[in-house]
């Protein structure tokens, strides 16, 4: 007798898909919290503290990229498997750890599988939401800020509490296990790419496509935007701001909010519509936060978290709808090229920070020998010229995105008019 298929339940693999991407953005916020705790237990200086905190940035676009490569030889459940293990070895490499490298490792493990479920779940929302794939890509990657949100809560009032670091992180094991637990006894379609017939050698061909190679180029930027400003906004505006770090709460819970409602923003606007205004309200925000002080900077990160939070969803849904020959593949080189970008940007304007701060201090004083007063002095000029010069980043976009909104709405004239 036959062995009937066990039938795919959409729903339930949306759930756990968005279990894991929480399990992601969890270790963000979490390590984040602990970082500096981290260093005095241990006795870490600040190069070894922010090798740690890098590893999981190369970790993901390594993970993300092979993953995507390898997705639809093993298949999604695979992967997703090969994720629930990397993250459960890395949080509790993690809680019981003993000085450097349990942590280097734990956190190059915690990254390789934040990148190993982009690799899967991307292409698996794309996959049972065909029809509907930018919104639903929207409504799954909301759990990437809305983790960073519940992952500085739980510090915060864990903290208060007197918990200790090594609970705070054990409970991202939670989510870990409910995740690996559903995607353990769940069934899983084929990507929308085998599915269609489209053929591994076709799928390599097509990232040769002009529009994908434009895509990625755009992919920088966006990303840039998005999570460098992201993740400086309170090293940059501390000086500037008593409460830099809730800049960061409003942007990111403006982005939570953004990506719930993106069914009717991007029915409405179509994709590339979605795209110029996010660039145009991006660079908006940009200059409030760069230009502005007091309470106006509230404004900009309201501003601001409006704008990036449609970015990373759209530019996949984007690419999965109108170049869906490129498959997996294309959806994971996208994220790759998107958190590579902004490593190496991050990378290059912390050299710049400290090149600013150099010009602002009294001639001839050096970071290292200059006062309290004068240091806090120059950082309260320099932060806000570098979000200025990321600025510029915004406004290439919104050339860029009006160009592409034309074509491609040029592009359904001239396919309806056939």
């Amino acid at each position: 007798m036959k062995k009937m298929e066990t039938p795919i339940s959409r729903n339930q693999l949306f759930v756990a898909s968005c279990l894991a991407l929480l399990v992601t953005s969890l270790s963000f916020g979490i390590r984040a919290g602990i970082l500096s705790r981290l260093g005095v237990e241990f006795e870490l200086n600040n190069a070894q503290l922010a090798t740690i905190a890098s590893t999981a940035f190369w970790g993901f676009p390594l993970a993300v990229i092979i993953g995507g490569m390898v997705v639809d030889i093993i298949g999604m459940k695979r992967l997703l498997l090969l994720a629930f293990v990397f993250h459960l070895l890395g949080i509790l490499l993690t809680v019981f750890a003993t000085g450097y490298w349990t942590l280097f490792i734990s956190t190059l493990l915690i990254g390789i599988a934040n990148g190993t479920v982009e690799a899967a779940c991307n292409p698996l929302v794309a996959t049972i939401y065909a029809d509907d794939k930018t919104t639903k890509l929207n409504h799954f990657h909301l759990w990437f800020p809305g983790g960073i949100v519940i992952g500085t809560l739980l510090v915060y009032f864990l903290d208060k509490a007197g918990i200790g670091w090594q609970v705070q992180v054990g409970l991202m094991a939670i989510p870990t296990l409910l995740y690996g637990f559903l995607f353990n006894r769940l069934s899983f379609p084929v990507t929308e790419r085998v599915a269609s017939g489209i053929t591994t050698d076709q799928m390599y061909r097509s990232l040769l496509n002009p529009l994908f190679i434009v895509m990625i180029v755009l992919m920088f930027g966006t990303a840039i935007t998005e999570l460098f400003t992201g993740q400086w906004i309170d090293v940059l505006l501390k000086n500037v701001s008593d409460n830099a770090i809730l800049l960061l709460t409003i942007e990111t819970g403006i982005m939570v909010i953004g990506r719930g409602f993106a069914g009717p923003v991007v029915h409405r606007f179509s994709p590339t519509g979605v795209l110029l205004l996010s660039a145009i309200l991006s660079a908006a925000g940009l200059f409030m936060l760069g230009n502005y002080t007091g309470n106006m900077l509230f404004l900009g990160a309201v501003v601001f978290g409006m704008g990036v939070c449609y970015f990373w969803p759209t530019m996949l849904g984007f690419v999965s709808e109108n170049l869906p020959e490129t498959g997996a593949v294309g959806l994971n080189l996208m994220g790759g090229a998107g958190m590579f970008a902004v490593s190496v940007y991050t990378y290059f304007m912390g050299g710049y920070y400290d090149k600013l701060l150099g010009n602002h201090l009294p001639e001839g004083t050096a970071v290292a020998q200059a006062t309290a007063e004068q240091l806090n002095e120059a950082k309260k000029l320099a932060g806000p010229e570098v979000l200025n010069v990321t600025l510029l980043i915004p406004v290439v976009l919104i050339v860029a995105f009006t160009v592409l909104f034309l074509y491609m709405r040029n592009k359904r004239t001239a396919t309806s008019g056939i």
